[in-house]
């Protein structure tokens, strides 16, 4: 297969309005504020600059940015601290990542990803990424553990497990990748998926996100 560029949305309906209203109000203030000392011509003019301002921010706001780069061999994440990358092969299993209570599965606006094994992928993370997964995912292990209020777990203890780590082939982690295992590792416990893509950085909808990911890699 072709290799693919994902674009995610930076702004939907909802920060054009608030963008708008957002100028609107500033633009109001000030003519208000200075009414007395502004004429019509000074008024026209500043109208037309705050609207040249919010096409502006609109647009730099929006620019395209590459969040994921799809290949016959890979599959790539990107972002401003930096990325993460895994091999088709070394992907087990790829879905939506689910939270179940008594029975009942709702589901998250997560995608989840199972690795055969942890070493190249650990391996090849840049610090800053490892931090934002540990960060931005701990609501997972939080609202796991709140729906098993019986878990031998103590949620301080996962979230910031840094003892040293080997894995299936013998290598070990410390540290900051010691700790981005261990979190790995508990992920799988409770959702059966390592770690996890959210819906704010992909185009389209979780289940066509799914199906796109398994067809690539069927085909790799």
């Amino acid at each position: 297969m072709e290799t693919l560029h994902i674009h995610a949305e930076k702004l939907t309906t909802k920060h054009y309005i608030g963008l708008l209203i957002a100028i609107i109000t500033i633009t109001f203030t000030f003519i208000s504020y200075f009414k007395s000392q502004l004429s019509t011509i000074s008024v026209g003019i500043i109208v037309i600059l705050m609207v040249l301002i919010l096409l502006l921010m609109i647009k730099l706001m929006n620019t395209p940015s590459v969040s994921f780069t799809l290949s016959f061999m890979h599959c790539q994440y990107h972002s401003r601290y930096g990325g993460w990358t895994t091999t088709w092969y070394n992907i087990a299993d790829i879905g939506h990542a689910t939270l179940g209570t008594q029975g009942w599965y709702t589901p998250l606006p997560w995608i989840g990803i199972r690795l055969t094994n942890y070493d190249d992928f650990i391996d090849s993370i840049c610090p800053r990424v490892a931090s934002r997964i540990l960060l931005e995912q701990r609501v997972l292990l939080v609202m796991a553990l709140k729906s098993q209020p019986n878990s031998a777990y103590l949620l301080e203890d996962m979230l910031f497990d840094d003892s040293p780590f080997i894995t299936s082939n013998g290598e070990q982690f410390r540290g900051l990748q010691a700790m981005l295992a261990n979190r790995m590792r508990y992920n799988r416990i409770f959702f059966g998926f390592d770690f996890f893509i959210a819906d704010d950085v992909i185009d389209r909808p979780i289940t066509d996100f799914i199906g796109l990911l398994r067809r690539y890699k069927a085909a790799a």
